[in-house]
């Protein structure tokens, strides 16, 4: 005897033991780590995901560093009352970490002066070096 289940459509074998039930026993063990299969096999793909999106957030941290770094030089080089150098005032306004990797500095101009500051982006994505953030920075002179 087969019943047929409401709001599914799928049938099931009744006492008499059908066709249902043999099938039913012999491909249970089939079934079994297919999720952490596939789980493994998704995970390269999300470890790739997740390196990407930390990759991109560095190259941004960097960009922003590399405009503070250069507003600072430009200001320090168009005051006349600043004291120091403009590089050394443009380096120490990137974090540490982040300039040990690379730092370049360049300034132009006369009325007006334009600072350049290239910072070299972290890489965790191997095969992704020698990117470099760069930003410039223009100030009036005094």
């Amino acid at each position: 005897m087969t019943t047929t289940l409401p709001y599914s459509g799928r049938i099931r074998a009744g006492r008499s033991g059908g066709p249902g039930r043999a099938a039913k026993g012999r491909d249970r063990g089939r079934d079994r780590g297919q999720v952490a299969l596939e789980y493994l096999g998704f995970l390269p793909l999300l470890l790739l995901v997740a390196m990407g999106a930390l990759q991109l957030g560095l190259a941004a941290y960097a960009a922003n560093q590399a405009g503070t770094a250069a507003r600072a030089g430009a200001r320090t080089a168009a005051s006349y009352d600043a004291h120091g150098d403009p590089r050394s005032t443009a380096r120490s306004a990137v974090s540490g970490w982040l300039g040990d990797g690379g730092f370049r500095y360049s300034q132009r101009g006369g009325r007006d002066i334009t600072a350049t500051v290239q910072v070299k982006v972290p890489s965790v994505v191997p095969g992704l070096d020698g990117w470099w953030a760069k930003r410039s920075a223009t100030m009036p002179r005094e």
